[in-house]
């Protein structure tokens, strides 16, 4: 699926959300691990992530080609600084209009509204791709989060008091919500 989208941020900063390419490799596979290892907010840590250069780029160009899943990176001033997917939750009849929803930007970027842009892309994409479910999972400390998945129209439907088990604060619960498209 296609995707590519330039918007202006507070303080006339430019935005371009674009899908990601096999070419994003390298610096996407940077960024995750530079996101995952400033806040505990996401699934795994950085030393977790076993995919090399050339998986993530044959990964990027698969995902690329897809007609249901889209990865999108957020750039600015030419360096990407977050991204984020809508992969299908399975190829069955049964669960063929769920999609699950991520996204990760590097803090020195929170707070200028990338990951509403973010968002709302993938929105669009998942609405696209013909789902009619998007999911996501986020730490119930997380506010901030939970505050713009709010404010997009997701629904808590149920909790995990110990859905993750982090390294620095122990068991973490996990708010499971939804958004009908």
């Amino acid at each position: 699926m296609r995707y590519a989208e330039t918007v202006l941020l507070k303080g006339g900063v430019e935005l371009l959300i674009r899908n990601a390419v096999a070419s994003d490799a390298r610096a996407l596979r940077d960024i995750m691990r530079r996101t995952h290892a400033e806040t505990d907010y996401l699934l795994s840590y950085p030393d977790e992530q076993s995919v090399d250069d050339e998986q993530e780029a044959r990964s990027l160009a698969e995902t690329e080609r897809s007609d249901n899943e889209v990865e999108l990176v957020a750039v600015v001033d030419g360096r990407i600084v977050g991204s984020a997917g809508v992969t299908a939750v399975g190829g069955r009849r049964k669960v063929v209009h769920r999609a699950r929803f991520g996204i990760s930007i590097l803090t020195e970027h929170w707070g200028m509204g990338i990951g509403r842009v973010l968002m709302g892309s993938c929105i669009d994409c998942a609405r696209r791709a013909g789902y009619t479910q998007l999911e996501l999972e986020v730490v119930a400390d997380n506010e901030r989060a939970l505050s713009l998945y709010r404010r997009a129209g997701f629904e808590e439907y149920g909790r995990n008091p110990r859905g993750y088990r982090s390294a620095a604060a122990g068991y973490q619960e996990l708010v499971h919500m939804r958004l009908e498209l």
